[in-house]
Parts: C-alpha cells; sequence; structure tokens
C-alpha cells in the first residue's frame, strides 16, 4: 500500500508534491513558546487540545515546552496518541457505550487518563469497566456553561453527579469540565468577552456549590484559543484547553482577538500547499486543492502573498481562482491557509514541517480518522 508521503526530509519546497499540508516550524514553534510563556507567567497548566493536530509528535513537542498533558475527544484518538508516546490525556467528551468504555478503562493500564461524565449511568458504566481493569479513571463533570451541546445545568446540577463520582469504588472525581465552544468564534471581542464572563459565571456558581456539599473541585478546565485570556484571569480556571493556537486558520484571522488590535499574537504556521493544474479559461485558475483537500465549512481558504487572486470555490479535487490579471501559469505553487484547521488536518496522513524552503521533519497525523 502507497505511503502516501507528499516529500521526503531535506527535499526543496519546490519539490514537495501536492496537495500538501505544510508546517511553518519557525512560526509554529514561536506559536508554541507564546502559549508556554504564557500559561507559565499566569500560574496555570496548559492542557494542549490535539484534535487540531491529531498527531503524538506535536502532543510531545507541546509537553515538552511546558503542557501537562492533552486533551483528545475520542478514544480512538486518545489510544493512538498512548501508542506514539503520550502519558497524559484527558477525553474531554463523554463516552458512551460498552466497547469503548471498556476501551478507555484498558487505556487507563498505560497513561493517565481522564474523562468527561454528564449522566450518572455513565457513571455506573465507567466504574464498572474501570474495575474490570484494574484501574481507577479520573473523571470530571461536564457542565453547559453556554456552547449547547454536552454537560448538565450548571450549579446545583452538578452536584449529584460529583456525589456519586466520590462513592464509585474505581472513580475518582477531579473537578469540571467547563467549555464555552460556541463563543470561540464570536467575531467581535466585547461580545465575546460577555459570553465568557457568564461561562466563568456558571463554572463559579457550580464550583460553589461542589464545595458546600463538603467535596474538593481540584481542576476547573476549559477556554480556547479565542477566549484563554479570559478564563485565565478569571481567578477560577486553572487548565487552559487550547487547541487552534499552533496552527490558526482564516476563521480566526476575521476574529478581533483584542479590541480591534487584530489578531497578531499567533502565527499561521499550518498551509495547504497546492499547484496550478489548468489556466485555460481567461481570469480563473484551476488548483488541485479541492474539498478532499482542506475543509470549507468556516469559509473558503485564503491565498498567501499573492494579491489580486482569490480562491472562490471547491469541488472535490479542484479549486477555482479568480485570477483577474492572469498572473498564474500551470504548475505554480501556491500557500493556502485553510478555513478551519482542525477539520482540514483529518484528512492527511503527513506532515511536512518546512524551515528556510527545506523539509525538515515528516510527522504523520496519529490519530487521522479516529472518530470511535
Amino acid at each position: 500500500m502507497a505511503k502516501n508521503v507528499p516529500a521526503d526530509i531535506g527535499m526543496p519546497l519546490d519539490d514537495i508534491d501536492t496537495p500538501a499540508l505544510l508546517i511553518d516550524l519557525d512560526a509554529f514553534e514561536r506559536n508554541v513558546e507564546k502559549m508556554a510563556d504564557f500559561t507559565r507567567e499566569a500560574g496555570i497548566r496548559l492542557r494542549c487540545h490535539a484534535k487540531t493536530h491529531k498527531s503524538a509528535d506535536i502532543a510531545k513537542y507541546q509537553i515538552s515546552r511546558g503542557a501537562v498533558g492533552v486533551c483528545c475527544q475520542k478514544v480512538s484518538e486518545a489510544e493512538a496518541l498512548v501508542d506514539g508516546g503520550v502519558a497524559d490525556i484527558l477525553v474531554s467528551n463523554e463516552v458512551i457505550g460498552d466497547n469503548k468504555v471498556h476501551r478507555l478503562a484498558a487505556l487507563a493500564r498505560r497513561a493517565r487518563v481522564l474523562v468527561c461524565v454528564d449522566d450518572p449511568e455513565n457513571i455506573s458504566d465507567l466504574n464498572r469497566a474501570a474495575g474490570s481493569q484494574g484501574v481507577v479513571l479520573e473523571v470530571l463533570v461536564e457542565i453547559d456553561v453556554g456552547a449547547g451541546r454536552c454537560g448538565v445545568s450548571p450549579g446545583q446540577a452538578a452536584v449529584p453527579l460529583a456525589k456519586k463520582l466520590t462513592r464509585a469504588p474505581n472513580l475518582k472525581f477531579t473537578g469540571i469540565q467547563a467549555y464555552q465552544g460556541g463563543a470561540q468564534h464570536i467575531h467581535d471581542y466585547t461580545e465575546r468577552r460577555k459570553a465568557i464572563d457568564r461561562a466563568i459565571e456558571r463554572a463559579g456558581d457550580t464550583v460553589a456549590r461542589i464545595t458546600a456539599a463538603g467535596l474538593s473541585c481540584d481542576t476547573v478546565t476549559g477556554a480556547g484559543t479565542g477566549s484563554y485570556r479570559f478564563e485565565a484571569g478569571s481567578g477560577l480556571y486553572n487548565e487552559l484547553q487550547c487547541g487552534s493556537y499552533i496552527f490558526m486558520d482564516a476563521h480566526y484571522g476575521r476574529i478581533d482577538m483584542d479590541r480591534g488590535t487584530g489578531n497578531a499574537e499567533f502565527e499561521n504556521s499550518l498551509f495547504v500547499y497546492t499547484s496550478v493544474m489548468s489556466n485555460a479559461r481567461p481570469g480563473i485558475a484551476v488548483c488541485d486543492a479541492g474539498l478532499k483537500a482542506h475543509s470549507v465549512d468556516s469559509g473558503m481558504p485564503v491565498i498567501v502573498d499573492r494579491p489580486g487572486l482569490e480562491y472562490t470555490g471547491a469541488s472535490d479535487e479542484h479549486g477555482q481562482i479568480s485570477d483577474p490579471g492572469d498572473a498564474l501559469r500551470l504548475g505554480d505553487k501556491l500557500f493556502l491557509v485553510p478555513g478551519h484547521c482542525d477539520p482540514t488536518v483529518n484528512l492527511y496522513d503527513w506532515f511536512a514541517g518546512v524551515r528556510n524552503g527545506v523539509v525538515e521533519v515528516l510527522w504523520p497525523v496519529s490519530a487521522r480518522g479516529m472518530c470511535v
């Protein structure tokens, strides 16, 4: 079976097969260091979200720069990362079904594993599975702080779940999951801040009620790239789950990250590298990066450093580019900032890490397609 590797280490940029997923290593490393510096100075833990990169190599790099571990969303993602040497993982999601629950418990024999719950029956299932594997699973009660996805209502509804966890002999109540995912891409700074302030208030009320019930709530975890400074400054959250900061994407580029100052804190380091495959029609070029090469759920990609060119539409294997000056020639290479980094990464087997125009590393997307 073909390995589908787009490049070799030491290969010049121009020789990379397209479409390919490239990382600008200098920008990537600066992004990692900026977040590591911030969390260290704030005295708060960083648990990077690996759904952004799905890579054991990148996860280990983040941990080597100070992260305590990573988050992922699926048991299969967690398995792939543990297989790759990651030793501390929060499945920041509910895990339902006997097979997945037992796989999760088995994974806790090889790594520190945490998981979220919002249902008492799920607690019973996790306890039985952990007991069968001879492990203790750490568990967070997830509360809905505004995203409208998983999680019980904040406040008193979390207390019975926390109490049940403390009575389960094979589980450990660790704290609460309070992530406001819906606020990360609110474009207006003030409105995004208001949404996170409401999330912080709801999380604080929940912690107060759990504490009043005589329980210890050691971890309050959440936050993302679009809001992390708010949670970090709350005096309540002690762990951040930022993911996209390492890569950024076109959608984050449209967000007012800091009161109109733009999104200069983190750099675009992830690109889809594509080639012009046709320019048969005046004013239009076609590249080889279509829907199977990047996700457009958050909008079209942005072409880098080529004024006047615009990526306007995609079909399965083709991307249409408006080229009113007919500047593009067959075989020309372009860098695209994907509209949404997370699902774009899941389309590839490899990252090609580039520095000074040369491929320096090849990292497999360890958990590509891991959705079970």
